[in-house]
Protein backbone atom coordinates (compact mmCIF):
# COMPACT_ATOMS: atom_id res chain seq x y z
CA UNK A 1 0.00 0.00 0.00
CA UNK A 2 1.12 3.34 -0.71
CA UNK A 3 1.17 6.54 1.69
CA UNK A 4 1.63 9.71 0.78
CA UNK A 5 2.26 13.08 3.51
CA UNK A 6 -0.31 16.02 3.22
CA UNK A 7 2.02 19.15 3.63
CA UNK A 8 0.67 22.27 4.01
CA UNK A 9 1.96 25.67 4.44
CA UNK A 10 1.19 27.46 7.60
CA UNK A 11 0.85 31.11 8.65
CA UNK A 12 0.74 33.17 11.61
CA UNK A 13 -2.55 31.64 12.57
CA UNK A 14 -4.40 28.14 11.81
CA UNK A 15 -5.01 27.81 8.18
CA UNK A 16 -9.20 27.85 7.59
CA UNK A 17 -11.90 26.72 5.14
CA UNK A 18 -14.54 27.44 3.77
CA UNK A 19 -18.00 26.31 1.69
CA UNK A 20 -20.49 26.76 -1.13
CA UNK A 21 -20.43 25.10 -4.95
CA UNK A 22 -17.38 24.32 -6.52
CA UNK A 23 -17.89 24.47 -10.19
CA UNK A 24 -14.80 23.09 -12.58
CA UNK A 25 -11.65 25.28 -12.72
CA UNK A 26 -8.06 25.09 -13.94
CA UNK A 27 -6.49 21.37 -13.88
CA UNK A 28 -2.88 20.90 -14.02
CA UNK A 29 -1.39 18.05 -16.71
CA UNK A 30 -2.12 14.44 -15.51
CA UNK A 31 0.31 11.53 -15.45
CA UNK A 32 -2.17 8.93 -16.76
CA UNK A 33 -5.61 9.52 -17.79
CA UNK A 34 -7.65 10.78 -14.77
CA UNK A 35 -10.39 13.32 -15.04
CA UNK A 36 -11.90 15.10 -12.38
CA UNK A 37 -15.64 15.33 -13.02
CA UNK A 38 -17.06 17.38 -10.50
CA UNK A 39 -16.28 19.25 -7.13
CA UNK A 40 -19.13 19.89 -4.41
CA UNK A 41 -18.44 21.65 -1.49
CA UNK A 42 -20.87 21.93 1.72
CA UNK A 43 -23.84 20.74 -0.94
CA UNK A 44 -23.50 23.81 -3.10
CA UNK A 45 -24.23 26.46 -0.65
CA UNK A 46 -21.57 29.01 0.62
CA UNK A 47 -20.19 28.69 4.49
CA UNK A 48 -21.84 31.87 6.37
CA UNK A 49 -20.13 32.28 9.67
CA UNK A 50 -20.73 34.24 12.63
CA UNK A 51 -18.78 35.45 15.01
CA UNK A 52 -18.08 32.58 17.14
CA UNK A 53 -19.77 29.21 16.06
CA UNK A 54 -17.56 26.44 13.91
CA UNK A 55 -19.12 24.71 11.16
CA UNK A 56 -17.79 21.30 9.94
CA UNK A 57 -18.98 20.68 6.09
CA UNK A 58 -17.92 18.60 3.50
CA UNK A 59 -15.67 18.49 0.29
CA UNK A 60 -16.60 15.75 -2.84
CA UNK A 61 -14.42 15.60 -5.52
CA UNK A 62 -15.74 13.05 -8.15
CA UNK A 63 -12.83 11.64 -10.10
CA UNK A 64 -12.59 8.57 -13.05
CA UNK A 65 -9.83 6.53 -14.66
CA UNK A 66 -10.51 3.27 -16.41
CA UNK A 67 -8.77 1.62 -13.81
CA UNK A 68 -10.63 2.98 -10.88
CA UNK A 69 -9.85 5.49 -8.36
CA UNK A 70 -7.80 4.72 -5.37
CA UNK A 71 -7.16 7.60 -3.22
CA UNK A 72 -7.41 11.13 -3.30
CA UNK A 73 -6.08 14.28 -0.73
CA UNK A 74 -7.85 17.33 -0.83
CA UNK A 75 -6.89 21.03 0.30
CA UNK A 76 -8.84 24.64 0.36
CA UNK A 77 -7.15 27.34 0.03
CA UNK A 78 -7.90 31.84 -0.25
CA UNK A 79 -9.60 34.54 1.36
CA UNK A 80 -5.57 36.22 2.52
CA UNK A 81 -3.36 32.95 1.84
CA UNK A 82 -6.17 30.82 4.08
CA UNK A 83 -5.35 27.14 3.91
CA UNK A 84 -6.85 24.38 5.20
CA UNK A 85 -6.67 20.81 5.68
CA UNK A 86 -9.66 18.39 5.87
CA UNK A 87 -9.96 16.31 9.43
CA UNK A 88 -8.92 13.08 8.32
CA UNK A 89 -8.33 11.33 5.04
CA UNK A 90 -11.04 11.42 2.40
CA UNK A 91 -12.99 8.82 1.91
CA UNK A 92 -13.37 7.02 -1.75
CA UNK A 93 -16.59 5.71 -2.42
CA UNK A 94 -16.99 3.76 -5.86
CA UNK A 95 -19.77 4.93 -8.33
CA UNK A 96 -18.91 2.62 -10.92
CA UNK A 97 -15.79 0.29 -12.07
CA UNK A 98 -14.31 3.55 -13.18
CA UNK A 99 -15.21 6.88 -11.15
CA UNK A 100 -15.27 7.58 -7.31
CA UNK A 101 -16.35 10.15 -5.19
CA UNK A 102 -13.82 11.27 -2.11
CA UNK A 103 -15.49 12.81 0.24
CA UNK A 104 -13.54 14.96 3.08
CA UNK A 105 -14.74 17.13 6.11
CA UNK A 106 -13.66 20.28 6.77
CA UNK A 107 -13.79 22.91 9.99
CA UNK A 108 -14.43 26.40 9.68
CA UNK A 109 -14.24 28.59 13.30
CA UNK A 110 -13.88 31.92 13.42
CA UNK A 111 -13.26 32.31 16.74
CA UNK A 112 -10.43 30.20 16.92
CA UNK A 113 -9.27 30.44 13.18
CA UNK A 114 -9.59 34.40 11.83
CA UNK A 115 -7.75 36.78 13.48
CA UNK A 116 -9.18 38.96 11.12
CA UNK A 117 -11.99 39.62 7.94
CA UNK A 118 -9.84 38.50 5.60
CA UNK A 119 -10.82 35.15 4.89
CA UNK A 120 -14.01 36.05 3.69
CA UNK A 121 -14.37 36.18 0.00
CA UNK A 122 -13.62 33.09 -2.86
CA UNK A 123 -11.59 30.09 -2.09
CA UNK A 124 -10.20 27.33 -4.14
CA UNK A 125 -10.30 23.44 -4.18
CA UNK A 126 -7.07 21.90 -4.64
CA UNK A 127 -7.92 17.98 -5.42
CA UNK A 128 -4.78 15.41 -6.00
CA UNK A 129 -6.07 12.12 -7.06
CA UNK A 130 -4.50 8.77 -7.51
CA UNK A 131 -5.63 6.41 -9.74
CA UNK A 132 -4.95 2.03 -8.83
CA UNK A 133 -2.79 1.98 -11.41
CA UNK A 134 -0.99 4.83 -10.42
CA UNK A 135 -1.96 7.52 -12.86
CA UNK A 136 -2.18 10.89 -11.17
CA UNK A 137 -3.90 13.86 -11.51
CA UNK A 138 -3.22 17.55 -9.50
CA UNK A 139 -6.47 19.76 -10.42
CA UNK A 140 -5.57 23.20 -8.58
CA UNK A 141 -8.83 25.56 -8.35
CA UNK A 142 -10.78 22.52 -9.49
CA UNK A 143 -13.58 24.48 -7.63
CA UNK A 144 -14.48 27.95 -6.02
CA UNK A 145 -16.99 28.87 -3.52
CA UNK A 146 -17.15 31.39 -0.77
CA UNK A 147 -16.90 32.61 3.13
CA UNK A 148 -19.37 34.81 3.86
CA UNK A 149 -19.38 36.82 6.86
CA UNK A 150 -23.02 36.40 8.54
CA UNK A 151 -26.01 39.44 8.22
CA UNK A 152 -28.13 40.09 10.17
CA UNK A 153 -31.32 42.70 9.14
CA UNK A 154 -33.95 44.06 11.72
CA UNK A 155 -37.06 46.02 10.62
CA UNK A 156 -39.95 48.48 12.50
CA UNK A 157 -43.03 50.44 10.72
CA UNK A 158 -44.48 52.95 13.51
CA UNK A 159 -46.59 53.82 14.44
CA UNK A 160 -48.96 51.05 14.78
CA UNK A 161 -51.96 50.93 14.19
CA UNK A 162 -51.58 53.90 11.52
CA UNK A 163 -54.95 55.75 9.49
CA UNK A 164 -54.98 54.75 5.83
CA UNK A 165 -53.11 57.64 3.80
CA UNK A 166 -50.41 58.63 6.72
CA UNK A 167 -47.13 58.36 6.52
CA UNK A 168 -45.72 55.43 7.70
CA UNK A 169 -41.68 55.75 8.88
CA UNK A 170 -40.04 52.32 7.90
CA UNK A 171 -36.61 52.02 10.35
CA UNK A 172 -34.11 48.86 10.28
CA UNK A 173 -30.12 48.23 10.74
CA UNK A 174 -28.24 45.84 8.66
CA UNK A 175 -25.04 44.91 10.80
CA UNK A 176 -22.69 41.98 9.76
CA UNK A 177 -19.71 39.69 11.56
CA UNK A 178 -16.78 41.16 12.22
CA UNK A 179 -14.13 38.41 12.85
CA UNK A 180 -11.32 40.63 14.96
CA UNK A 181 -13.62 42.32 17.73
CA UNK A 182 -16.12 38.80 17.88
CA UNK A 183 -19.08 41.26 17.53
CA UNK A 184 -21.82 42.55 14.98
CA UNK A 185 -21.23 45.53 13.58
CA UNK A 186 -22.90 47.99 10.97
CA UNK A 187 -22.61 47.49 7.36
CA UNK A 188 -22.71 50.79 5.91
CA UNK A 189 -23.49 52.25 2.13
CA UNK A 190 -25.28 48.92 1.32
CA UNK A 191 -28.31 48.88 -0.57
CA UNK A 192 -31.38 47.33 0.81
CA UNK A 193 -35.06 46.33 -0.96
CA UNK A 194 -38.48 47.73 1.45
CA UNK A 195 -40.75 45.10 0.65
CA UNK A 196 -44.42 44.58 1.45
CA UNK A 197 -46.85 42.40 1.52
CA UNK A 198 -50.49 42.68 2.02
CA UNK A 199 -52.58 40.55 4.46
CA UNK A 200 -53.82 36.74 3.20
CA UNK A 201 -50.73 37.44 0.30
CA UNK A 202 -48.16 34.87 0.45
CA UNK A 203 -45.19 36.73 -1.31
CA UNK A 204 -43.49 40.32 -0.85
CA UNK A 205 -43.56 42.83 -3.32
CA UNK A 206 -40.03 45.02 -3.82
CA UNK A 207 -41.60 48.79 -2.60
CA UNK A 208 -38.26 50.46 -2.91
CA UNK A 209 -34.39 50.54 -2.61
CA UNK A 210 -32.67 52.65 0.63
CA UNK A 211 -28.93 52.66 0.68
CA UNK A 212 -27.83 52.08 4.49
CA UNK A 213 -26.08 55.00 6.54
CA UNK A 214 -22.64 55.46 7.92
CA UNK A 215 -23.84 53.06 10.57
CA UNK A 216 -25.71 50.91 8.54
CA UNK A 217 -28.95 51.84 9.54
CA UNK A 218 -32.30 52.59 6.88
CA UNK A 219 -34.97 54.52 6.90
CA UNK A 220 -37.25 55.70 4.46
CA UNK A 221 -41.47 56.52 4.56
CA UNK A 222 -43.79 54.76 3.08
CA UNK A 223 -48.13 56.15 2.87
CA UNK A 224 -50.06 53.37 4.55
CA UNK A 225 -52.80 52.07 2.21
CA UNK A 226 -53.72 48.28 3.61
CA UNK A 227 -52.76 46.10 6.22
CA UNK A 228 -49.52 43.92 6.01
CA UNK A 229 -46.04 43.77 6.61
CA UNK A 230 -42.97 45.70 5.84
CA UNK A 231 -39.46 44.18 5.36
CA UNK A 232 -35.63 44.69 4.54
CA UNK A 233 -33.82 42.60 2.19
CA UNK A 234 -30.45 42.34 1.34
CA UNK A 235 -28.69 40.48 -0.97
CA UNK A 236 -25.40 39.55 0.19
CA UNK A 237 -21.89 40.11 -2.32
CA UNK A 238 -18.84 38.31 -2.25
CA UNK A 239 -18.05 38.74 1.25
CA UNK A 240 -20.95 39.04 3.39
CA UNK A 241 -24.67 36.93 3.41
CA UNK A 242 -28.06 37.38 2.32
CA UNK A 243 -30.56 38.41 4.50
CA UNK A 244 -34.21 39.15 5.05
CA UNK A 245 -35.67 40.48 8.38
CA UNK A 246 -38.83 38.92 9.62
CA UNK A 247 -42.17 41.16 8.73
CA UNK A 248 -43.13 44.03 10.77
CA UNK A 249 -47.07 44.14 11.23
CA UNK A 250 -48.95 47.03 10.82
CA UNK A 251 -52.63 47.61 11.35
CA UNK A 252 -54.90 49.99 8.83
CA UNK A 253 -57.27 51.52 10.40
Amino acid sequence: MRHRTRVAMLGSALAVAAAGFAAPGAVAAPSGDVTIDKVIVNGGKPVVLGTTAGKTFTVSVTASDDSGIETADITLFGGGAGHALPTGNPKCVAESTTTSTCTAKFTLDPDTDFFDNGPAGVWYVDALVTANDIDTILAEKSGSFKVQRQAKLTVNASPEPIKKGKTLTVTGALTRANWETSKYAGYSGQSAKLEFKKKGATAYTAVKTVKTDNKGNLKTTVKASVDGSYRWTFAGNSTTSEVKATGDAVDVI
